[in-house]
C-alpha cells in the first residue's frame, strides 16, 4: 500500500471513530444517516446558493447604510435620536425590498408583532379576511372570534371571515376573489406563510405572489397582511418584493441569527409603517420613542448572521426528511421540494412515537438536555403540546426544537439549528429514542 493511500484510509478511520464517540447512535441508524445524507446533496446545494445570495443581499445593505460601531451606543429614557435603531430600520427596509420598517427589541413576539399590524390597519366595523385557512393558534384570542377574549379585535368590533383551503391544502384563489366581491367591509387580507400546527405546504414565494395578484384583481383598496414567521432569508425575494403591503416577523426566528435575545419586525410601505408605529407606542410619537438600552449590536448582529443561520436550518430539516422518510414515516415537505419555510413535519402516527421523538430531541440540546418533555396545556393553544427546546434563547425556533399538539394526526414540527452539525445530532437522537423504545426496524 502506498504511503497516501494508508493515510487516507487512517482518516476515515478516524472519522468514523469521532463519529461514534460522543454519542450513542444504533449502527444502523448510523448507516441510514450516510445514505439519508447521500440523498441531500443537490438539496444541500441549493440551499448553499440561496444562503449566499442573501447574505451578499445583507451585507451590501450593511455597506450602502455605512454600519458603524456608533450605532451600537445605547439609548435610555425616551429614546429620542437613537441613530443606531433608526438605520437599522432602514437597513431592514432595504434588505426586505420594503419601503419602511421598524425592527424592535420591545416586541416581545412574532404574534405581538402580527398583533401590531392587524390593530394598527382595521377599525371599528372593518373585517379581517384570513386567505389561507385557519391562523396560528395564538391568533386566535387576538382575533376572538371563537372565544371573546378582552382586547381582541372582535371586541373591537372588526369581523372575520376565513376562507378555507382546498382539498390538496393550496389556497382557494377563486373562493378569496368571491369572498371579497361579496363584502366591502374586508379592509385587511391575512396570509400565513408558514403552516402553524397544519399539515398544509408552507407558502412559496411565488404562491404568495399568486394570492396577491388575485386579491389585486378584485379589490385594489385592501392591505394584504403576511404573515412572516419562519420565512425569512429562505428564498431569494421575500413578500414585500412580490406586492405585500406589508408583513412581520420575529426576531427569536430566522432574522434574529439565533443571536438577537427577543424582539420583532414589521415592514412595508411607509403608510403602512407609520400606522404601525402609532399603534406600536403611540399617536402623535410612533417610532420617533423607545430607547435601544444596549440591544442594537445583537439586533445587528443576528440580522447579519441570519442568511447563514436560516441555511444551516434549512439543512437540518432536509437531513430529517431524508432520514425519516428512509424509516418509513411520511414527510412535508419532501427532500427536493422548494421550501417556503424553515419547518419539517414528520408524521409519526401516534402519541408514544411523537413523545419519544421530543424527548429525544431534547436530548441533543446543548441546554437543558437532561430535561424530559412532557405534554402540557399550554397557554393560547386548545391541545396539549409537547415541546423539545433546549435553547440559549428561550422559545428561539431559529434554534433546533421540535413541538407540536398530541392530536391527530401526531405530526411534530421541527424547525432550528444554528449549524448544521449540531442539527443532524439533534435528528439521530430523536430516531435513537424512537429506536430505544421499540418504534424502529420491527
Amino acid at each position: 500500500m502506498e504511503r497516501g493511500e494508508k493515510c487516507l484510509c487512517t482518516k476515515q478511520e478516524d472519522k468514523q471513530a469521532m463519529d461514534m464517540t460522543f454519542f450513542s447512535v444504533d449502527k444502523r441508524l448510523a448507516d441510514l444517516s450516510d445514505k439519508a445524507e447521500d440523498r441531500a446533496r443537490d438539496a444541500f446545494a441549493a440551499i448553499d446558493a440561496i444562503a449566499e445570495y442573501n447574505q451578499q443581499k445583507v451585507l451590501s445593505a450593511f455597506i450602502r447604510h455605512n454600519v458603524s460601531e456608533s450605532h451600537f451606543v445605547p439609548t435610555t429614557g425616551y429614546g429620542y435620536g437613537d441613530r443606531g435603531r433608526d438605520a437599522l430600520d432602514e437597513i431592514l427596509a432595504d434588505i426586505m425590498g420594503a419601503e419602511d420598517a421598524l425592527i424592535r427589541h420591545s416586541i416581545v413576539s412574532g404574534t405581538h408583532a402580527i398583533t401590531i399590524a392587524l390593530f394598527a390597519m382595521l377599525r371599528p366595523g372593518d373585517t379581517l379576511l384570513a386567505a389561507t385557512g385557519a391562523p396560528y393558534d395564538t391568533l386566535e384570542q387576538v382575533i376572538g372570534h371563537k372565544t371573546p377574549s378582552a382586547g381582541s379585535l372582535t371586541e373591537y368590533g372588526v369581523g372575520y371571515k376565513q376562507v378555507e383551503l382546498t382539498d390538496v391544502g393550496t389556497p382557494d384563489l377563486l373562493g378569496i376573489q368571491d369572498t371579497l366581491r361579496s363584502d366591502d367591509s374586508i379592509r385587511v387580507v391575512h396570509i400565513q406563510r408558514s403552516r402553524g400546527y397544519n399539515t398544509r405546504p408552507s407558502l412559496t414565494i411565488a404562491w404568495i405572489e399568486r394570492i396577491i395578484k388575485a386579491v389585486r384583481a378584485v379589490r385594489e383598496d385592501v392591505t394584504v397582511f403576511v404573515d412572516n414567521c419562519y420565512g425569512e432569508f429562505v428564498e431569494r425575494q421575500e413578500p414585500c418584493q412580490v406586492g405585500a403591503d406589508l408583513i412581520a416577523g420575529s426576531l427569536i426566528k430566522n432574522p434574529g441569527g439565533g443571536i438577537a435575545e427577543n424582539g420583532g419586525y414589521l415592514c412595508g410601505t411607509k403608510e403602512c409603517i407609520e400606522q404601525c408605529a402609532y399603534r406600536m407606542t403611540t399617536p402623535g410619537l410612533g417610532r420617533e420613542v423607545g430607547a435601544s438600552l444596549g440591544h442594537n449590536r445583537t439586533l445587528y448582529m443576528g440580522l447579519f448572521q441570519s442568511p447563514h443561520v436560516v441555511g444551516e436550518a434549512m439543512k437540518t430539516a432536509v437531513y430529517a426528511a431524508s432520514l425519516f422518510e428512509l424509516l418509513g414515516y411520511h414527510i412535508s415537505p419532501t427532500v427536493d421540494e422548494i421550501r417556503g419555510d424553515i419547518i419539517q413535519t414528520v408524521f409519526l402516527n401516534n402519541a408514544e412515537n411523537l413523545i419519544a421523538f421530543c424527548q429525544g430531541m431534547q436530548k441533543g440540546a446543548p441546554v437543558d438536555s437532561f430535561v424530559v418533555p412532557e405534554p402540557w396545556d399550554m397557554p393560547g393553544y386548545t391541545s396539549q403540546v409537547i415541546m423539545a427546546a433546549g435553547a440559549f434563547t428561550m422559545g428561539a425556533s431559529i434554534e433546533l426544537s421540535a413541538d407540536a399538539p398530541l392530536r391527530e394526526p401526531y405530526a411534530a414540527y421541527m424547525q432550528g439549528g444554528l449549524n448544521y452539525a449540531s442539527g443532524k445530532i439533534g435528528v439521530l437522537l430523536a430516531a435513537q429514542s424512537m429506536l430505544e423504545r421499540g418504534y424502529l426496524f420491527n
